[in-house]
């Protein structure tokens, strides 16, 4: 297995080097890819790349990308979505001046992420984290919760939500932003007590945290094991997050979680392609777009590498020939084909795609520590 950690260390490696572009200041940001199409700092990007492959990073890269970040952020505390090299930020998904939907409700999370994945890598100052941390406090209070504490989209003004499902119309509760959500103030309550912050306030990220817990299973379907991806439009199965769900340990019954780990095992030939996943099962469309995407294409319906660090994860334990053929897959494709941001039958999208590989690298050198085949 460890020629597969090899590989892909390598291979992110090479993408993060390819995907370097100097801002204004001087700050090397990471963009999403290494052809310049995606051409900023975002910030999705950089939590993944911060986790999966941060120890790939010069001494100061990811610490000077998330004040680039921070830079950006507006006065009624959203985090953007990303930077542009010339300073400037911008909130939403789409093109600037073109929001698709509010301000992305995953921005702040992951900037956490960064944060929280940078401090198991370099020393910072309490002083800095602690101005971190009350531009981490302001951005998360900005995200619109439901009664009982999951993330809500309202339908008759939707955010963007996922940056990976960012085209996608999910209203009312919402699953994968939850897990998000539920992640963050879990790590944002750390990172509180490490800067010495007031305990009552930790106590109350961990309480919310405890809120989404007892508040997911509003959001499960019976009738297939899965959980809805959202309450209201687009509620559909979501494949990414029980896979995402099983990999960041969230505590549910373990009836269910045996559930979803059951439904990744046996449906396998319904989600992944070439060894990259889908957002829901068959590829299915999603019932309701931002804007429009054909079926079968980029977030509808194609399949990504995002995902399949977590799937492999999963399926080591339950199917050890099935998670071995994710591997071979999926690197086959990137050797034969490129490292694409999502690929379908007849259908390629943007090579030299950074977190496809390094999503892939995270959670696989994760598993082989666990089993004691990397050290």
């Amino acid at each position: 297995m460890n020629q597969y950690d090899q590989y892909l260390t390598e291979l992110s490696r090479q993408l993060l080097e390819g995907c370097k572009k100097t801002a204004v200041d001087g700050t090397v940001l990471f963009t999403p890819d290494g052809v310049a199409n995606y051409d900023a700092l975002w910030v999705r990007d950089l939590g993944y790349m911060a986790e999966y492959c941060g120890d790939l990073f010069a001494p100061g890269q990811l610490e000077a990308c998330i004040e680039f970040i921070l830079s950006g952020q507006r006065e009624d505390g959203w985090i953007p979505d990303r930077v542009e090299a010339d300073g400037c930020p911008v909130y939403a998904a789409g093109a600037k001046g073109s929001p698709v939907g509010e301000a992305n409700l995953d921005n702040t999370p992951f900037l956490v992420f960064a944060v929280y994945s940078t401090l198991q890598l370099a020393a910072v100052e309490t002083q800095v984290l602690a101005r971190w941390v009350k531009a981490l406090v302001r951005g998360m209070d900005c995200i619109s919760l439901s009664p009982e504490g999951l993330v809500y989209n309202d339908p008759a003004r939707p955010h963007s939500p996922y940056g990976f499902t960012d085209t996608v119309c999910k209203t009312g509760r919402l699953f994968y932003e939850s897990l998000l959500y539920w992640r963050a103030c879990r790590q944002l309550a750390e990172l509180i007590r490490r800067c010495g912050e007031d305990e009552a306030k930790a106590a109350d990220y961990e309480a919310r945290a405890q809120r989404v817990t007892q508040a997911i299973d509003q959001l499960y379907d019976p009738e297939t094991g899965l959980y809805f991806a959202a309450e209201l439009d687009c509620r559909q199965p979501d494949v990414w997050g029980a896979a995402f769900l099983l990999y960041i340990g969230f505590p549910v019954e373990e009836e269910k979680g045996q559930g979803l780990a059951r439904w990744l095992t046996e449906n396998q030939s319904r989600y992944l392609y070439k060894g990259q996943a889908s957002h829901l099962p068959d590829g299915a469309p999603w019932q309701k777009l931002l804007i429009e995407v054909a079926p079968g294409e980029y977030q509808n319906g194609a399949y990504w590498a995002t995902a399949s660090g977590w799937m492999w994860y999963v399926l080591r334990k339950t199917d050890p020939k099935g998670a071995r053929q994710l591997l071979e897959e999926v690197t086959a494709d990137f050797k034969s084909d490129g490292c694409c941001e999502c690929v379908a039958p007849g259908y390629r999208k943007l090579p030299e795609y950074v977190v496809s590989a390094v999503n892939v690298r995270g959670p696989v050198r994760k598993g082989l520590m666990e089993d004691g085949q990397l050290t």
